[in-house]
């Protein structure tokens, strides 16, 4: 395997981009290969490393379907309910807490 060409920060050229500015523009790696990487130093710590894809052989984005979007939907509304009392929340339950802030603040509150 050959190794990758590495680029400082900000210093890439153009024609590559990572995954998150593909997607700002509305593309995918789309199975290619990484091309690339960038390094951004930091002081104590290993460099940070964000690995480069040509943007001439991204794909677009694949379009949500119907059936994605009612799974998102679902999985969305399981995250809103309670465990404890098994209520819709109207709010994403925080996973620290695991159960609505009135569940967990009255045990809390009946314990002291």
């Amino acid at each position: 395997m050959a190794a990758l060409p590495v680029y400082r920060w900000r210093l890439a050229p153009d024609g590559l981009a990572t995954r998150r500015q593909l997607r700002a523009l509305g593309l995918r790696p789309g199975g290619q290969d990484v091309v690339a990487q960038v390094e951004r130093p930091r002081r104590r710590r290993g460099p940070l490393v964000a690995y480069l894809y040509r943007i001439d052989q991204a794909k677009p984005v694949r379009p949500m379907t119907p059936a994605k979007w009612a799974a998102l939907a679902s999985a969305n509304a399981a995250r809103r309910v309670c465990a404890e009392c098994r209520r819709d929340a109207g709010y994403v339950i925080p996973a620290s807490l695991g159960m609505c802030a009135t569940c967990a603040y009255s045990e809390e509150q009946r314990a002291a």
